[in-house]
């Protein structure tokens, strides 16, 4: 067994403290790979995708990028200790002098995750896989089942766009912003959680990652999908692709019990697929009195949550949530139908379901009495935008953006919906990343502006934006901060600048309002089943 150290100062992904060495030719056994002589004795011990972060006794993953070719960087890997190279027939061509050993696969992405995961032993045979889809609402399901878990006595892992975590600790690793990481990072991430005492795995599943095979290799107990609406398609093109790629989760060969929400469109082609195909432990959520999880009932707590009835194959049950909005009812009712699936008794899952609290998700800003509810959300999609909105009651106000170098087409719908459902919208900038800001607003502006009624305004940057819209407010108002939640920087022309939404909010009211004392409702309280 050898002991996975780092020898630099450079930022790596997490990698797990011992891992016992394999075979080149044992990684690979069974994968369509053409292997170098002596793959028998090669020994492994860790992969790597990024050159720069290669270890001794790893092997190095030489992919086609949308710049180079990976395998370009295969004598720098070589330097580093690297001891083969799994790649493309191009890749292999590149490499030839590299002074490594090759292995050459069709298919490098797959090759990659299942190599990946008998290099780490296979970590998540040992333990409860769930894993979740959609368009919006994985980031709440995950961390709703991640409470319910924790309070029927799991030791659990998450995974996904907050980051990831053991025991609702943050674990320490560089990371990039992509919800699931690739497929040798992940692997490695496992094995960690795995090591640090974790049973149980909760893990947003992203389009690219399904579309990337990053998740090949990874068997998951229960799978859920929430829903699908636009985002993405500067990737995927078009939203039939989109959805497909989100499908390929729910293939037998991925999941063992699948939990579909019947009241999305997208969901009933999957269902009807899924019966077809003769799939067994399918079971659907929504509001649909035909749904096997329906919810029967829901009205919100004075807490600002809601109180749901949910009728289940068993029987009907009742408790609180501490998030507002339909949405998140529908939410709630996933969670309940994954817990099921996983055999979690439900007596004991409940209370951490009830107490559970996601960051940037509907979280309330409490800025003290006589001042507006100020809610923060990720919301960064048209159905988001809507859904987020329709949760808040009375005269509300949105400060909205829409981010650079993604889906352009998205931004005029965004201000659509915004306008549709406040009574004022002040529109500003997200993440613009390299394009003028101005030019993005001015594409969710001319989707709000043809909406009539609704006041409309030129927010500019985002602080600005947000004071604008505090100024506005009055005490009773809500205003919803949509489209970063729990970022904390703010992405231009390259830089990350430190910026977060619940501190910006508190610093513009403190400012206009020096006596105000916000109290504090972190834990808010909720009502018994």
């Amino acid at each position: 067994m050898t002991t996975n150290q780092n020898p630099t100062n450079r930022p790596r992904a997490a990698r797990p403290a011992h891992v016992q060495p394999i075979s080149l030719a044992g990684a690979a056994d069974g994968l369509s790979v053409r292997l170098p002589a002596g793959a028998d004795h090669l020994q492994i011990v860790d992969v790597y995708l990024d050159s720069r972060s290669v270890l001794p006794g790893s092997l190095y993953v030489g992919l086609p990028g949308t710049r180079t070719h990976g395998a370009n960087f295969a004598a720098q890997a070589a330097a580093l200790g690297a001891v083969a190279l799994l790649t493309d027939a191009e890749g292999a061509e590149l490499a030839a002098d590299a002074g490594l050993p090759i292995v050459v696969a069709e298919q490098p992405r797959v090759a990659m995750a299942h190599m990946a995961a008998r290099v780490f032993g296979d970590p998540t045979r040992d333990l409860l896989m769930i894993g979740i889809t959609g368009t919006n609402g994985k980031t709440t399901c995950a961390f709703l089942i991640e409470g319910a878990l924790i309070a029927a006595g799991h030791r659990v892992g998450t995974i996904g766009t907050i980051g990831f975590r053991l025991e609702g600790e943050p674990l320490p690793s560089s990371r990039s912003t992509i919800t699931t990481p690739e497929s040798c990072d992940l692997q490695a991430l496992f094995a960690v959680m795995r090591e640090g005492g974790a049973d149980a795995i909760v893990m947003e599943v992203s389009s690219h990652a399904l579309a990337l095979d990053r998740v090949e290799g990874v068997h998951f107990d229960v799978a859920a999908f929430t829903n699908l609406g636009r985002d993405h398609l500067d990737f995927h093109k078009t939203q039939e692709a989109y959805f497909e790629a989100k499908a390929k989760l729910f293939r037998p060969t991925m999941t063992s019990r699948a939990v579909i929400n019947g009241d999305d469109p997208w969901g009933r082609i999957l269902v009807e697929r899924a019966d077809a195909a003769g799939a067994p432990h399918v079971v659907t959520t929504g509001f649909d009195p035909e749904r096997d999880y329906r919810v029967l009932d829901s009205t919100p707590t004075i807490e600002g949550g809601e109180h749901i009835e949910l009728a289940t194959p068993g029987e009907a049950m009742a408790f609180d949530i501490a998030l507002p909005g339909q949405y998140n009812v529908a939410n709630a009712a996933t969670t309940i139908a994954v817990l099921a699936q996983a055999g979690v008794n439900l007596d004991r899952a409940v209370p951490g379901l009830e107490k559970a609290l996601v960051p940037g998700r509907m979280q309330r800003v409490d800025l003290g009495p006589d001042s507006p509810r100020v809610y923060v959300d990720f919301a960064h999609t048209p159905q988001a935008v809507e859904s987020a909105l329709s949760a808040l009651p009375g005269r509300t106000l949105v400060v909205l953006g829409a981010g650079g170098d993604r889906d352009e087409a998205k931004r005029g719908p965004m201000g659509v919906a915004a306008a549709r459902h406040a009574d004022v919208v002040v529109v500003t900038d997200d993440n613009p990343r390299t394009e003028d800001p101005a030019t993005i607003r001015a594409e969710v502006l001319a989707g709000a502006r043809q909406v009539p009624d609704t006041e409309v305004i030129d927010g500019l940057d985002r602080r600005h934006a947000i004071g604008l819209a505090l100024g506005m407010a009055h005490a009773g108002d809500a205003v919803a901060i949509l489209g970063k939640g729990h970022e904390t920087t703010q992405e231009i022309n390259g830089v990350l600048h430190p910026f977060n939404d619940v501190t910006v909010v508190q610093q513009a009211w403190t400012s206009d309002h020096p006596d105000a004392a916000p109290a504090d409702h972190e834990k808010p309280r909720t009502r018994g089943i």
